[in-house]
């Protein structure tokens, strides 16, 4: 009988609370993700809390700031005990987030080291019943003011569709830097100089920005503090052509062929002309996607000049298109789509050598939809030049070329008609007009003179 009696208080006692006194006791310490918008914080940002507690519950959440003297209690939260959950007596609260809105000089603290603390504690036994306990003391710097900025280039002459070259020093390292213009960033590098604190910026207006476009000198430190500096500059209006395609059949028939769009090429086969629909649909969907593949490798550029004076032209080539021309695309006598030109035809003897337009390194070769067989040349600081429709490429992605290297030969690959070079220059993700890097009177007055000019400067200081 005794033996039934400790089984039974055994089975339904002692088991139990061991049981639950092991689960009382657990040692499972909360898990805390902190997110801050970095190490230097700005005059306000907001702090990010997300808190899993796998036990017990969560007991008391405790976030604060403090510099030297003073603290800011940010957050102190207590969750009471509600009792037996389950096999455990807690708060019955697992999981909480927190978002908080954190103005340092609201407190009276200035720029210059912080310290955010978290402490949170759950339900557990623990520790004489302190439970478990997630501490963390991470240093900040807080950082209120934004970096300098000083022109040091003249005066910044642009045409509509043109380039620019703005140079400037910043007050501080580590900043995000370049030229604003209307909606486009156009970054700024350091490595022109031997100072590491002045930087040049290529920028660039396409060929739909003219007078009023907003320009200024943009820079962002770790923080996230923003300065913008205006500079002279003078934006010449520039007008552009405008051109009739006829799209012909036998085009339709000999181009075509060329392009597979997999299982779009499904969809045209309803339509009244299946080809022409193909055409439409490669001249309006495929042509952005194919110039993005352009300037993919453009993020490659390199911090350093590496092209001096102009820029060589396909030799003995006549023009057969020029830069922004708006085409009219028309089909037995009625239009069918609009789109502008952005580079310079160039036709020369069938198979024609090109020789790369200046020293630089190439950054992409590809077989690029529309463009065809194509070779893009990295001069340095965003400044690219691009060679459309080849025929056959001579050179491949890292190699090092000169001013004059044949680079391949032309051709009429991709949506071409005929044997020709379709040449572009471009800063970033813009194209520019050609024709500028062409002519040694513009390089001098625009980018040479400007660079001298600043060097003067610097080495009278």
């Amino acid at each position: 009988m005794k033996k039934i009696l400790l089984s039974v208080f055994f089975v339904f006692v002692v088991l139990p609370l061991a049981w639950f006194l092991f689960n009382q006791f657990e040692g499972d310490t909360p898990e805390v993700s902190v997110e801050l918008p970095s190490t230097y914080l700005p005059r306000s940002y907001e702090m990010n809390l997300d808190i899993k507690e796998q036990g017990t519950g969560l007991r008391r959440v405790f976030i604060s700031i403090s510099q030297n003297s003073k603290e800011k209690v940010l957050v102190e939260k207590l969750y009471p005990f509600v009792g037996y959950s389950g096999f455990f007596l807690g708060s019955g609260v697992y999981n909480d987030s927190f978002k908080i809105q954190v103005e340092s000089s609201k407190y009276g603290m200035g720029d210059g080291e912080a310290t955010i603390t978290v402490h949170i504690s759950d339900c557990s036994w623990w520790g004489w019943n302190n439970g478990n306990i997630f501490s963390l003391e991470k240093k900040v710097i807080i950082d209120t003011k934004a970096p300098e900025i000083e022109v040091l280039s003249k005066t910044h002459n642009v045409s509509r569709g043109g380039a620019g070259l703005v140079i400037y020093r910043l007050s501080e390292e580590g900043i995000q830097s370049g030229v604003q213009v209307g909606d486009h960033f156009y970054r700024g590098y350091s490595g022109m100089f031997e100072q590491k604190e002045i930087f040049a910026a290529f920028f660039a207006l396409t060929h739909l920005q003219g007078p009023g476009t907003d320009i200024y000198v943009k820079a962002e430190d770790v923080a996230g503090n923003i300065s913008k500096k205006g500079f002279y500059h003078y934006i010449k209006e520039k007008k552009f052509n405008s051109d009739t395609l006829n799209i012909s059949d036998s085009f339709l028939q000999n181009i075509m062929p060329q392009f597979d769009l997999g299982e779009v090429e499904a969809t045209f086969d309803s339509s009244e002309n299946p080809l022409l629909s193909k055409f439409i649909y490669i001249n309006q969907k495929l042509r952005p996607m194919n110039i993005d593949q352009i300037f993919k490798p453009v993020g490659q550029t390199a911090n350093k000049v590496m092209w001096k004076g102009i820029f060589l032209r396909l030799p003995g080539a006549a023009p057969r298109a020029q830069f922004a021309d708006h085409r009219t695309y028309k089909y037995n006598g009625k239009q069918i789509d609009q789109q502008f030109h952005m580079g310079v035809d160039l036709a020369s003897l069938s198979h024609a050598d090109i020789p790369a337009a200046n020293s630089g390194q190439v950054i992409g070769v590809d077989n690029i939809g529309i463009f065809g067989k194509c070779v893009v040349i990295d001069h340095g600081f965003g400044l690219c030049s691009s060679y459309a429709h080849l025929s056959n490429i001579s050179v491949k992605t890292g190699d090092i070329v000169k001013t004059g290297d044949i680079i391949g030969q032309t051709g009429s690959t991709g949506l071409a008609a005929g044997d020709h070079l379709h040449f572009g220059m471009s800063i970033a993700n813009t194209f520019v007009n050609p024709v500028e890097w062409w002519d040694p009177l513009w390089i001098k007055n625009n980018i040479d003179s400007k660079i001298n000019e600043v060097r003067q400067e610097i080495s009278k200081k």
